[in-house]
């Protein structure tokens, strides 16, 4: 019997497990892979981690019967209760294999939107995954710096961030990558990373650093949230077509922003949810209930919004972040 590892909220979704949760995963995400044969110093799959094997970040992921799991997203997708499924792949042994068996085991009854989150070496291996029937390929960079990148994944930058653009130009419009706020990153850094992604048509899923106990960076503070909200935002306006040029800096915060009426253009709330893949939401990933929301799974209230904008340092006669 072949094993996946589901989100807790995915196993609720397809009933699997029983959870009480104010908004459910649009996407099915599941895992796979043992033991990671990298380092990340903030991944509680990571080689030297203590933590829990059935932690990602904040999220549990129980272990059921591959079969079990296909036949209930497939249900799931039918009734629109699942939108697309995300595959995060730890890079173990044989985890390449296993990966594209399940893709290929998840497209039999017709193709779904399916994006990998894995090791890639090269092209190649992206148009091998592609061709088995994944729809978007994630190579996360996490880290807005080679400095940064170097320091937390112990890895060379240049090499990952040349893979990542040599598949966005060879497969428009179907590459991923993830970014972590609050990895000692300055805003000014987040948003030249972003930008460049942005220009090379690749899209970004913006996550909160989350201290996990067993990681190496377990005692590290998570962002202040008016950093990830000013970073949010730039990112918003950015996908709305603005240039990096609209943003302005002072040593390396974003102090203004060239855009006529920006209150009004964040009143919809969209900034501050979930960023990724189309019907990526990530209930929770980086949040615990009831605390600070730095992700929204679904759409604000105005409430919400309001707080948002102000916790940016938007609102009132005197702003951080001013319109000009």
């Amino acid at each position: 019997m072949t094993l996946w590892k589901l989100s807790a909220g995915t196993a609720s979704v397809i009933g699997k497990k029983r959870i009480k949760s104010e908004a459910l995963p649009n996407t099915a995400y599941i895992m796979l892979g043992g033991k990671c044969r990298n380092n990340c110093s903030f991944c509680s799959q990571s080689q030297s981690s203590s933590a829990r094997g059935d932690l990602l970040s904040r999220v549990t992921w129980p272990a059921f019967d591959a079969n079990e799991i296909t036949s209930g997203i497939s249900s799931a997708y039918s009734k629109g209760d699942l939108k697309r499924v995300c595959l995060q792949v730890v890079n173990s042994e044989n985890s390449w294999d296993a990966t594209l068996e399940a893709v290929r085991k998840l497209s039999e009854d017709g193709p779904k939107p399916i994006c990998v989150s894995n090791h890639i070496a090269d092209t190649g291996q992206a148009a091998e995954m592609i061709a088995a029937g994944a729809e978007r390929i994630c190579i996360a960079m996490d880290a807005a710096t080679s400095e940064i990148y170097q320091l937390v994944k112990g890895q060379d930058w240049e090499e990952k961030l040349h893979l990542l653009q040599e598949c966005a130009s060879t497969f428009p419009g179907a590459l991923t990558t993830h970014l972590i706020i609050g990895l000692g990153e300055t805003e000014e850094e987040a948003v030249n990373f972003i930008a460049d992604c942005i220009e090379l048509g690749i899209t970004v899923g913006l996550f909160a650093f989350t201290p996990i106990p067993g990681t190496a960076m377990a005692d590290k503070r998570p962002p202040s949230i008016s950093h990830y909200r000013r970073v949010q935002i730039a990112h918003y306006l950015m996908r709305k077509g603005y240039c990096r040029s609209a943003i302005r800096f002072a040593n390396g915060k974003i102090s203004s922003c060239n855009v006529s009426d920006l209150a009004k253009m964040l009143a919809d709330g969209k900034a501050f949810e979930t960023t990724g893949c189309a019907d990526c939401n990530r209930p929770y990933y980086n949040e615990r209930p009831g605390g600070i929301m730095y992700n929204y799974p679904r759409p604000l209230t105005r409430k919400e919004v309001e707080q948002a904008i102000t916790e940016s340092g938007i609102g009132g006669v005197s702003y951080d972040l001013a319109c000009s």
